[in-house]
C-alpha cells in the first residue's frame, strides 16, 4: 500500500500547479526558496500551511522517480 503523495495539481487551484495538498503553496516555492540559500525552516515559517512532513515527503518522492 502506497502512502498518500504530498501534493497534488487540481485545474481548479493555481490553473493546475502543483501545490502542497491542502494548501495553495506551489511546491516550486519550497526549490526556489532553496535555491536562494533559505532553509526548510524558513520556508515553513514562510508558509505556515504546509507542514514539515509535506515538504520532507517532497524529497522523498522525487527521489523515488529519479532513481
Amino acid at each position: 500500500m502506497s502512502k498518500e503523495r504530498a501534493y497534488h495539481s487540481d485545474p481548479e487551484i493555481l490553473g493546475g500547479t502543483l501545490v502542497f495538498k491542502g494548501t495553495r503553496v506551489p511546491v516550486q516555492s519550497l526549490f526556489d526558496h532553496l535555491k536562494a540559500g533559505d532553509s526548510i525552516e524558513d520556508f515553513l515559517e514562510g508558509f505556515p500551511s504546509v507542514k514539515r512532513s509535506q515538504a520532507l515527503d517532497i524529497f522523498d518522492s522525487f527521489k523515488t522517480s529519479l532513481v
